[in-house]
């Protein structure tokens, strides 16, 4: 039995032993530098090693044939060969950068983003609500970034030298109408949709996506929340008004609703304002949040409505008794997406908007009703063929039936217009490296009421110049209709033109951020006429032109002060535009050169309170001096205003909130009504045009209940 184990094993082990092969090589990266601690092994074995501190690896197997090696490291995309076991040796492997890591390069030349799934996020969902200044209001704590024009009176959203329609708002990628409720000379609106539904935010204040278009200046995107985290009830007790929030869940789906009520009618019986009210402003408005899962797809359906109405008597330097004004607003607005990861790394998008919104004004003995239908409807498809090259592509249509009644003493009106606009767009994600990415894309768009295709071209283009900072370049041309304003008259026009050039750098590390972008808008075929006031004899062409370009600055850092969080924002801006009814080109009386922003937040344990704290400034913006030679030549004095809030926490489910815009009662001044005829010495009489109220005070109480007791609305506050 020795002789045969000894027989056994002589004939066994030189076969095992002379059976082995030997796999070797180099791992290196794209530098040709080795890579130390690389996983080298064969799939579906154990043969395998790492590589040395000189990236060359070996090992022995007695597999035969066939067979695949394996190599991965940290940060890289894994390497696989498949081939023939005797043939691997003396490997050279070089491993490229895994473009998945946090640390990759992202396009952000002329966009924020504000999320908390984005890598790098400038505002949070939190900072909407938390802004001392913004009042609860998304516009109006993005009027504190970079990019955006102090228009007090207004309260839509001004940008880099546009007026307020360059921008547009889309809901989870479907274009919102209209995002404001209307209001009147020198009252601000607000917009209309809670930021308590929605998770991200993206605002782009220039070379934007090949996917949106209609916009000349900026795009708004917001995302409503794919999955609530829990049930929850939120209740609103405020100085003007009420608000009541719930949230259902279900195994599949879950349903969110929001409503609200203003009236300010007993505020301004306390603290009463510069305008002669006799129905102080009332709203109601409701909202809804559908979700459902579908196999690998997710539903979501959307919803608002609101009404509002007001009366008052504005002061009128040419009307000694006053300018009569009301209005009732009635808005609603539903959205539908759904969208699915399908096989082979497919993406599907389609979604459709409808709005509704019907205006009655009454201006002295006029008055004016109009109606618009609108709709858009989206279909998009996405394709990753790797990790390094994405291809988005799809087409939408845009539908506006547009009516207006115009009725006084001695005349009568019926204007209108239906326009339907189609587009196509197509883009791709190119990422070479960690380092470098390319976007490229073009978007054509046919306008059935002007019967003209326009393209537009757009690219981006990011660098990665260390481990936190990158450099950004952009550029698209952008096409836009004529407000309703325009096409109610006149279909005889074309789309108005801008070309947009960006230069931005970006670092971000340590919770801390650093915003620096250049840029230069051109604009072309903008609509001119030469009326003060357009009307059916009026005759429009597209003879317009202009520019915009400056610096943006931002910091914020939440890091360097325990339990403060701040941010800086500073614009520089110069603009000239001729267009509507300017004789000359000149800087628009809505644009001012120099914004400044300072927004700081403190959490006071000992208090169990956040201290908010906001400043704005803006110099002065142009005005036309009718007793100077000249057209806007002269400007306002500067904007100042410091906002302060205070939220503590009464117990962990219920929050006292008061807030004070404008807290040092600032005598800003908006711009200057002149006389329609001088007096007897040649003078224009003039008054200034003054806020409504200098200041504002606002108090809240809000009770969250939820399933883990613990909720609270501090994170919408």
């Amino acid at each position: 039995m020795k002789i045969s184990t000894i027989t056994f094993l002589a004939i066994l082990l030189p076969s095992y032993f002379f059976g082995q092969t030997t796999v070797s090589g180099i791992v290196t990266d794209n530098n040709g530098t080795p890579i130390f601690g690389a996983n080298v092994y064969l799939e579906g074995t154990y043969d395998g090693s790492t590589s040395e501190d000189n990236g060359m690896f070996s090992f022995d197997t007695s597999e035969t044939g066939t067979q695949t090696l394996t190599i991965s490291y940290v940060s890289f995309e894994p390497f696989k060969l498949t081939d023939d076991v005797s043939k691997m040796k003396n490997l050279k492997i070089t491993l490229r950068e895994d473009v998945n890591s946090l640390e990759t390069v992202t396009i952000s030349a002329g966009s924020f983003s504000a999320g908390d799934n984005s890598k790098i996020s400038v505002l949070k969902p939190l900072d909407i609500v938390t802004t001392a200044s913004a009042l609860g209001d998304f516009v109006g704590a993005l009027q504190t970034l970079p990019g955006t024009t102090t228009v007090a009176e207004d309260g839509r959203l001004f940008v880099r030298g546009g007026d307020a329609g360059e921008t547009q708002i889309f809901i989870d990628g479907i274009r919102v109408f209209t995002p404001y409720s209307p209001t009147t000379n020198n009252v601000p609106t607000r917009g209309r949709y809670s930021p308590f539904l929605f998770d991200g935010i993206t605002f782009s204040t220039g070379g934007y996506s090949a996917e949106y278009g209609q916009a000349l200046s900026s795009v708004l995107l917001l995302n409503t929340i794919d999955e609530p985290t829990q049930e929850k009830t939120d209740i609103g007790i405020m100085s003007v008004g009420g608000a009541l929030g719930h949230t259902e869940k279900w195994e599949k789906s879950s349903l969110s609703l929001n409503a609200s009520y203003i009236n300010l009618a007993p505020y301004i019986a306390i603290l009463p304002d510069r305008n002669d009210w006799q129905k102080p402003f009332e709203t109601a408005s409701g909202e809804a949040v559908f979700r459902q899962k579908i196999g690998d797809g997710l539903l979501k359906i959307y919803g608002a409505f609101d009404t509002s109405d007001f009366e008052l008597t504005q002061e009128d330097i040419n009307q000694p008794e006053g300018t009569r004004f009301k209005l009732n607003n009635k808005n609603f607005y539903t959205n539908a997406s759904f969208s699915e990861m399908l096989e082979n790394d497919w993406t599907l998008f389609a979604g459709g908007s409808y709005t509704y919104g019907n205006t009655k004004v009454g201006i002295d003995e006029a008055d004016i009703k109009d109606v618009e239908n609108s709709a858009h409807f989206k279909l998009k498809l996405n394709k990753r063929f790797s990790n390094r090259f994405k291809l988005n592509f799809g087409a939408e249509q845009f539908v506006t039936d547009f009516n207006e009644n115009y009725n006084e003493p001695n005349f009568a009106a019926k204007l209108g217009f239906n326009n339907n606009i189609s587009a196509a767009f197509t883009e791709a994600d190119i990422i070479f490296s960690r380092k470098l990415a390319l976007k490229l894309g073009v978007r054509g768009e046919y306008s059935e009421l002007f019967q003209e295709f326009t393209i537009s071209p757009r690219a981006s283009f990011a660098y990665k110049t260390g481990k936190s900072s990158q450099l950004s370049l952009a550029y698209g041309d952008f096409f836009q209709q004529p407000e309703n304003e325009i096409l109610k008259f006149t279909d005889k026009v074309e789309a108005q033109h801008t070309q947009h050039y960006i230069m931005n750098y970006q670092y971000s590390a340590n919770n801390r951020i650093f915003r620096a972008e250049v840029f230069r808008k051109q604009y072309s075929n903008l609509v001119s006429y030469n009326d003060e006031f357009p009307d059916v004899n009026t005759s429009f062409s597209n003879n317009g032109d202009g520019y915009a370009q400056g610096l943006d600055l931002f910091w914020r850092d939440n890091e360097t002060l325990k339990n403060i969080d701040y941010w800086v924002s500073y614009s520089y801006l110069d603009t000239e535009r001729k267009y509507r009814n300017y004789p000359i080109e000149a800087t628009p009386s809505f644009a001012n050169t120099h914004n400044l922003s300072l927004v700081a937040k403190y959490w006071i344990n000992d208090w169990k309170s956040q201290i908010g704290f906001s400043y704005q400034f803006a110099s002065g913006r142009p005005y036309t001096d009718l007793n100077k030679p000249g057209f806007l030549q002269e400007k306002t004095k500067s904007y100042n205003s410091l906002s302060l809030n205070w939220a503590y926490l009464i117990s962990q489910q219920k929050i006292l909130y008061v807030s004070v815009n404008n807290a040092l009662a600032t005598k800003n001044i908006n711009g200057y009504q002149y006389a329609n005829a001088p007096d007897a010495n040649g003078n224009f009489a003039r008054r200034a045009l003054r806020p409504a109220a200098d200041q504002f005070f606002f108090v809240g109480f809000f009770w969250t209940i939820s399933d883990d007791g613990k909720d609270n609305q501090l994170d919408n506050l």
